[in-house]
């Protein structure tokens, strides 16, 4: 019956819940795919199970791989051991069935970067010959180890929850610390890690495998997915987004900037120098910009964009320029005028920033004029701009996708002359910390919003120089510069909401009421927010997180307020006074008043999403080298759990006496089946009846 079979379930449930410890706050290394590799972390389809040792020092090392008595052993690591030598010996051993690595500031390394030395080397621009190009001339990330790039045939697991690393170290204490050098006694405390992904090999592989299932079974079952999301742009002058390939008329300076990072660990991303440098300039740049190109247009249209996917060779670039191409965007590449991108400008190493070309390009005189206006505008700002040597060639940027297309004169704005300052690229490490946004003690959330760190004004004055560089790149004129200042303040808000809580009081003021209504069930959670570009539309909904902030910061520094209604606001084409084909239309909740209620209204900007994928999987060229081909792989779960283990001897004992009993009670059984009629014979009397 159904209550039966309920009660069964809960006795089920809570003998489980009596053996094991479940460990919820965890995050995994997940397995991606290109068109020659498969990279990241798996563990057989039925999880990986070893003794817990905690790895603390050397010794503990040398016990795990070589004199241990009780192996596999799954790995519980701090920070400080988290390294390429490290988990190199652990790749090559057969005595490791897994990692959990405890993520705290404690014992970091002073530098720290799991991506290769010479990032997006295979697809950004190829002109530069054997001398240069493959980093031969700079190595941007010397500090890279390339562990995000290994490919690790057991789980590796990150622990984020300090309460139940203390339930591991009290488990590994009990029962499986050594005294005096001897080994632990049975029971020992073991781990169970479940990642197992569903591709292998490699994209071609996978996607052809997934291809098949498509066309050939009922219920087809996807091993992988593209990498995928969405970029942003908006522009000074509206462009009619339903017009395709050339703008009449238009000559447009792109200001770009990535929005994604990564690291060893699926979705977890601070990516603060990496990336939020750039983003959070670009946004106050906008902002600095927007009323002086209202009221004293410049003759050339600044279209700002920011890319997505640019971690894993240049995903929201490459198909931005290859539907250019096609004449299936707003603008081709003959209405590109010029282009400046801003890097890593968190000024990590004082107040200089370098403005990067490439040997070929330098020779245009088109870069040199840009150099100095760029110079010009530094005038009365507290930085120093300057160029690095001729003979050295970009830096990874999503200029590199535009320069394949087509020569036009651009700089790549960073401050880093050779290789990066961030000693944790593309690293778990690369926070708030990092980008030294720090607060006072005793701020409540909403004071600490508007505070203005050191960082804060830095990133205001590099967004003042990109603005009024922009300005002047535009053709505007020189006597409108002092105009454009970018605010500190909305740095400081950016900066807030970016690296430390995306649920504030500002971002929720931006929002679609549905989305704030949710809360911390939304894209609201606590924290900050992620940037791994992941999946996007497949998991975050309509497009990532990121993303989202980014649409509605844009639409708050650049609309106008609407007196339309809910409806009208989702429905613009019926209204004669409206255009939906220059401008979004977007329903934001609005700040809360003093009662807490919030009213809502609508927006209107010229912001656009474009797809962000790659290329190749438009054209289906799974092994393509000249576009990104990354995919994720699926899984059926991630999770991680510990218990109590007997000893392989105690083990056998067990089954031993279970598989006797068995036996024992199957010749019993027998014996009393064949003896049935004389032990349950009894003597029947006729039943005599009355009438």
């Amino acid at each position: 019956s159904p209550e039966f079979l309920g009660l069964g379930c809960v006795l089920c449930s809570s003998v489980e819940q009596k053996i094991y410890v479940v460990l919820n706050e965890t995050v995994p290394c997940v397995r991606l795919l290109n068109a020659t590799h498969q990279i990241g972390c798996q563990s057989s389809i039925s999880g990986d199970t070893g003794v817990l040792h905690v790895l603390e020092t050397e010794s503990d090392l040398d016990w795990i791989l070589s004199s241990g008595p009780h192996p596999p052993y799954m790995v519980i690591m701090e920070t400080a051991f988290f390294n390429r030598s490290v988990m190199m010996r652990m790749k090559n051993s057969s005595r490791v069935a897994g990692v959990a690595v405890i993520i705290s500031k404690t014992g970091l390394a002073d530098n720290f970067s799991p991506h290769t030395t010479c990032p997006n080397q295979n697809t950004g621009v190829e002109s530069y010959g054997s001398d240069l190009a493959n980093c031969n001339g700079t190595v941007w990330n010397p500090l890279g180890n390339g562990l995000s790039y290994e490919d690790f045939s057991f789980p590796v697991f990150a622990l984020k929850d300090e309460n139940q690393t203390q339930v591991l170290r009290k488990c590994y204490e009990d029962h499986n610390q050594r005294v005096n050098g001897s080994a632990p006694q049975y029971p020992l405390c073991a781990m169970q890690l479940f990642s197992h992904m569903h591709a292998v090999t490699d994209t071609v592989t996978c996607m052809r495998r997934t291809d098949l299932q498509n066309r050939f079974s009922i219920n087809p079952e996807v091993l992988c997915d593209p990498l995928s999301d969405f970029n942003v742009w908006t522009s000074t002058r509206p462009l009619n987004n339903s017009a395709k390939g050339h703008a009449a008329d238009e000559s447009v300076v792109i200001a770009a900037t990535r929005l994604d990072g990564r690291s060893f660990f699926w979705e977890q991303a601070p990516a603060a120098e990496g990336t939020v440098s750039g983003i959070v300039t670009l946004l106050a740049t906008i902002q600095a910009l927007y009323p002086v190109t209202q009221e004293a247009p410049p003759p050339r249209n600044i279209f700002f964009s920011f890319f997505q996917g640019e971690a894993f060779d240049y995903i929201g670039s490459s198909k931005m320029v290859y539907d250019m191409e096609k004449n299936d965007f707003v603008i081709d590449m003959n209405n590109v005028h010029s282009m400046l991108e801003i890097g890593q400008v968190g000024l990590l190493s004082g107040r200089s920033l370098w403005m990067h070309s490439d040997p070929v390009s330098r020779q245009n005189k088109s870069v040199s004029e840009m150099m100095s206006r760029i110079q010009s505008a530094a005038a009365g700002l507290k930085l120093t701009v300057d160029h690095p040597s001729v003979s050295q060639p970009l830096p990874p940027s999503s200029f590199q996708r535009f320069l394949r297309a087509r020569r036009i004169p651009g700089l790549v704005l960073a401050d880093h002359n050779t290789s990066f300052t961030n000693r944790y690229y593309e690293s778990m490490y690369d926070d708030a910390e990092n980008l030294n946004v720090t607060y006072p003690p005793g701020l409540t959330p909403d004071e600490q919003l508007v505070y203005e760190t050191d960082a804060a004004k830095s990133l205001a004055e590099v967004a003042t120089l990109v603005a009024r560089s922009l300005y002047l790149q535009a053709g505007g004129e020189e006597n409108n510069l002092n105009n454009i200042t970018a605010d500190p303040k909305i740095v400081a808000q950016l900066l807030y909401g970016f690296l430390v809580q995306k649920n504030n009081s500002w971002f929720r003021s931006l929002l679609p009421p549905e989305v704030t209504k949710k809360g911390v069930n939304s894209i609201l959670s606590p924290g900050p927010p992620q940037f791994y570009i992941g999946l996007g539309p497949r998991v975050h909904g309509p497009a990532h997180s990121v993303t989202r902030f980014v649409q509605y910061i844009l639409a708050n520094l650049t609309g106008t307020v609407t007196n339309l209604t809910e409806s009208q606001c989702q429905n613009p084409s019926e209204l004669s006074t409206e255009n939906k084909d220059l401008f979004s239309y977007f329903w934001v909740s609005g700040p809360a008043s003093v009662n807490g209620t919030r009213e809502p209204f609508c927006v209107r900007a010229s912001v656009r999403l474009s797809k962000a994928v790659s290329p190749a999987f438009e054209l289906l060229e799974y092994g393509s080298r000249n576009y990104s081909t990354w995919t994720e792989s699926r899984w059926k779960s991630i999770r991680a759990r510990i218990f109590l283990v007997a000893s392989r001897e105690l083990e056998m004992l067990t089954l031993g006496v279970g598989v006797a009993v068995l036996l024992l009670s199957l010749l019993v059984t027998y014996f009393i089946s064949s003896k049935a009629e004389l032990l349950f014979s009894s003597a029947r009397e006729t039943p005599t009846t009355t009438y």
